[in-house]
């Protein structure tokens, strides 16, 4: 199963990782291997500029500025933190052009058709939200064919995106990064947070946010178009309803955090998704959930 995606759309390299789970030094030689046959076959052609739009590891991006520097002059970087709606922008990382300096932008329009939908993963504290994310974020991955996903943390608790595979892997680090990455939750930081929530175009663009109903998680949600509720009780659905519904959020799934519980139940798909997950704990792999899988299958399908 291939490790890494490659493919060349006019002068924009599509990237990202496979559904297998690899370790970095599988994916960089899958990389290499995969530009080398490309470059020799002249599907990559050299040029000007290329664009490279996807995900991309540190590890990956060194591996691409090797190969691609040999043969452009240009390269721009897609960066989906800093565009504005409608609107992609990349970054240029290398240039031996005179018209082109490292740290341009590039601003390119998204077509009307390029569907995008910003969904919130909210609900009081302690309910998993964060393991629950990052399953969804492995399920998508996995799923053959599926809209590009984009996936960040909403509040300054120290849990990116990069948690969960890293406390699967060394529980103790994960703990410590955590500790170390913690800030506080301020006015100013929930600005630049919707900031960076506005500019983020992806298809399907999943973000949590604190355990609150606060003005700053407020100011965040406003940006997203529908959102996912995750309670441990009946009585803790209905604040955070009217809050979506106060900020025009269509709620797409009603989910109950089964911490005790031992398998998942779905009750109903229309006009939600209702039902429970069992056991989101941190540091465990939740994609194969049935609840996880079924949301899935409910995001894409609103694409």
């Amino acid at each position: 199963m291939t490790t890494y995606h490659i493919s060349l759309e006019g002068n924009v390299l599509k990237v990202g990782f496979g559904a297998t789970l690899a370790k970095g030094d599988q994916i960089v030689r899958d990389v290499a291997a995969q530009l080398d046959a490309m470059i020799a076959s002249g599907e990559l052609p050299s040029g000007s500029l290329i664009k490279i739009n996807g995900r991309i590891s540190v590890l990956v991006s060194q591996v691409l500025a090797d190969k691609l520097s040999k043969l452009y002059n240009i390269i721009a970087v897609f960066d989906p933190k800093i565009g504005d709606r409608g609107l992609d922008r990349y970054v240029v990382t290398i240039s031996n052009h005179p018209e082109y300096k490292v740290g341009d932008t590039l601003d390119i329009v998204r077509s009307p058709q390029q569907p995008s939908m910003k969904v919130v993963l909210c609900g009081f504290a302690n309910t998993g939200k964060t393991c629950f994310r990052d399953g969804l974020k492995q399920a998508l991955l996995q799923t053959p064919n599926a809209p590009e996903s984009y996936f960040i943390s909403g509040c300054p608790d120290g849990d990116g995106s990069w948690y969960g595979e890293t406390a699967r892997r060394d529980l103790d680090l994960a703990k410590k990064l955590k500790a170390e990455y913690k800030a506080r939750f301020t006015p100013e930081f929930a600005q630049l947070k919707a900031q960076e929530v506005r500019g983020i175009n992806t298809s399907i663009f999943i973000f949590d946010v604190g355990g609150r109903i606060s003005d700053e998680n407020r100011l965040i949600m406003a940006e997203a178009t529908h959102a996912v509720i995750l309670v441990k009780d009946e009585c803790e659905i209905a604040p955070w309803q009217e809050l979506c519904n106060s900020l025009g959020l269509q709620v797409v799934a009603i989910i109950y955090s089964d911490y005790e519980g031992v398998s998942d139940a779905i009750s109903g798909e229309t006009p939600i998704l209702r039902g429970s997950v069992h056991r989101l704990q941190r540091g465990k792999d939740v994609s194969s959930r049935p609840m996880v899988q079924a949301l899935v299958r409910v995001l894409v399908g609103l694409i």
